[in-house]
């Protein structure tokens, strides 16, 4: 791995992933449209491009593409309510940017796809969740993220380009998105705190999480790109193997709680990692706890 493409690269996941390639001495282009992303997550030694690869155009694609041996696919929009609420606008840039990014670099002849994909793809699942799980996405979100790894699967079955899916579970860490109509958690939490307000939580709060940290997802995303054997479309949980309550989360972070909006949501996320640990050798370091006291002192 040498001249990678990262889509996404301005954003909270893709900015610690294209930092972390650029320690290594990888050249690194990021594509990334700056809808959610930020100029200043941007490293200054990697080449970007402000572009939408929904909307661009195949020749343009396979020019950004030219010479790249992995591509890291990070870009999406991942709101899920905004997602029920505007499904085509979500089809849209999801679905139809993989598959013009897949075509582009089944074209350009890349050595490996990385795609970024969601537990949401589950549902509500059995816990602790393995890859073999039935796959139930109740949000278009989520069936964004299914359709994503079945064209990965597909263009490795017959294009010959090899893709690999890591399914996500809740991220968390520096750089998580705290302005828009979206945000995680912990940057909200933190945010009412700040300004003496309760803690705002949807449904009853005891709803659980498998939270990751993002340095963990990036490790997981370096050791899928350089697998020796070829991954063929394979899918990975990305998860700590370990979850919280919304209200234990709400907990440690202190101030009073406060319950309203109900939303369409899994009760339930828990990943069993064993495989992206035997396979992969990933196996996740970020303690929550630890972080969100470092987080609050901030």
């Amino acid at each position: 791995m040498k001249k990678v493409l990262v889509t996404g690269g301005a954003g909270f996941i893709g900015s610690h992933l294209v930092d972390q390639l650029i320690d290594r001495g990888i050249n690194v282009t990021i594509i990334d449209n700056l809808s959610t992303g930020k100029k200043e997550n941007i490293n200054p030694k990697a080449k970007f491009i402000e572009c939408d690869i929904s909307t661009t155009s195949y020749i343009d694609l396979t020019f950004y593409l030219n010479n790249i041996d992995t591509v890291f696919h990070l870009a999406a929009k991942t709101a899920v309510q905004e997602s029920i609420e505007n499904p085509t606008l979500y089809n849209n840039i999801n679905v139809k940017g993989t598959l013009k990014l897949l075509e582009a670099a089944a074209a350009m002849k890349v050595n490996r796809f990385v795609f970024s994909s969601s537990s949401s793809v589950y549902g509500d699942a059995k816990i602790p969740t393995t890859e073999q799980h039935e796959l139930n996405p109740i949000s278009p979100y989520a069936l964004n993220k299914l359709i994503g790894e079945q064209y990965c699967k597909l263009y490795s079955e017959i294009y010959n380009l090899d893709t690999v899916c890591l399914r996500y579970f809740n991220v968390y860490g520096d750089r998580m998105n705290n302005e828009g109509g979206y945000k995680l958690v912990f940057p909200i939490f933190k945010d009412q705190l700040l300004n003496n307000k309760p803690l705002t939580i949807t449904n009853d709060g005891n709803q659980r999480r498998d939270f990751v940290y993002v340095a963990d997802v990036v490790n997981a995303n370096i050791l899928a790109a350089t697998h020796k054997e070829q991954l063929s479309g394979d899918v990975f949980n990305i998860g700590n193997g370990t979850n919280y309550s919304v209200n234990e989360v709400a907990d440690m972070m202190g101030g009073k709680k406060t319950y309203g909006e109900k939303r369409i949501e899994p009760y339930e996320t828990l990943a069993d990692n064993k495989k992206a640990s035997k396979i992969l050798g990933w196996n996740p370091k970020g303690r929550l706890k630890s972080w969100i006291k470092n987080y609050m002192c901030i």
